[in-house]
């Protein structure tokens, strides 16, 4: 707990920090896992259900944080195809970053993002349309390992990271675990064996995690929030102030936080049926909303 406490410790010192207030609209989300649309691919099978959501916090004017782990890098190589795979979605994000309401984190499945020449080495352009001129928008766009919220006018703060942090085979020996899951797991994966950035994640281990990051905020006394686990958590007022988006790769379904008018609330997006029997996106809410002040 020590060495996750010192390098947590480190990581807010030397956070980014991005002001907000009370009209301020912040969504987080996180574990993407986008991949390159085959076997191995666990967005896929929610990939319309995030664009969905991605569409209406876009006409919603939130400010879109994506908290690590946004593509899957260790099962993939190159990010180019994942480009190409989802290139309706990374014209979403272009559009945000241009009118400066996308921010990025990197988490230990896309480390490399950290990396000076990540979007000129590996990223290439995409295309939607033969009419429309290529984009990167990874390029010019600095990718963080963890980042600030600060409120104007209170001053309170919310930390965020994406959680693999003290994690020895995620964190400081991630390259081992790249190698294991992209030339162990990974065949395994594309004939059906249930994928461990997914539903057959160990529960043992998330609460471990889960238990270490919330110590960290009850100790600081520090509003933490982060992903990693895929397990969304939303904190009372009173407990451990430690949060979790959850994971856009959970069965049928995706999961947020969303910041709004001061407040923090759970959501999920999921298909379901209206009442003339038509599927649509759904948002849901699961906690909240509940005012940040009450966290102190």
């Amino acid at each position: 707990m020590f060495s996750l406490s010192a390098k947590l410790n480190r990581l807010y010192a030397a956070s980014p920090v991005l002001p907000f207030d009370d009209s301020s609209r912040i969504v987080i989300m996180s574990d993407c896992h986008r991949g390159q649309g085959n076997g191995a691919d666990n967005f896929l099978p929610n990939s319309m259900i995030f664009q969905g959501a991605l569409e209406y916090y876009d006409q919603n004017g939130y400010t879109y944080i994506e908290l690590g782990d946004g593509d899957e890098l260790w099962e993939n190589r190159c990010i180019g195809v994942i480009l190409q795979t989802y290139s309706r979605i990374f014209r979403l994000l272009g559009k945000l970053r241009k009118e400066n309401r996308l921010i990025l984190l990197y988490g230990n499945h896309d480390i490399v993002k950290r990396k000076k020449g990540f979007a000129r080495t590996a990223c290439g352009a995409y295309f939607c349309d033969a009419n429309e001129e290529p984009q990167n928008i990874f390029a010019g766009t600095a990718v963080f390992e963890s980042l600030i919220l600060e409120n104007r006018n209170s001053l309170q703060r919310l930390f965020l990271l994406h959680g693999h942090q003290g994690s020895l085979l995620n964190d400081e020996l991630w390259p081992l675990g790249r190698f294991l899951v992209r030339y162990l797991w990974r065949p395994f994966e594309i004939i059906g064996f249930t994928a461990p950035t997914g539903a057959g994640r160990s529960r043992r281990l998330m609460e471990k995690i889960e238990k270490q990051l919330c110590a960290y905020a009850s100790d600081t006394g520090r509003i933490l929030i982060a992903g990693h686990t895929h397990r969304p958590v939303f904190a009372q007022p009173g407990e451990c102030p430690y949060f979790n988006d959850g994971s856009c790769v959970h069965p049928q379904c995706i999961t947020a936080l969303e910041i709004e008018n001061g407040r923090i609330r759970l959501v999920r997006w999921v298909v379901a049926a209206d009442s003339g029997l038509h599927l649509v996106i759904r948002r849901e809410t699961l906690n909240g909303p509940t005012e940040l002040e009450a966290y102190g």
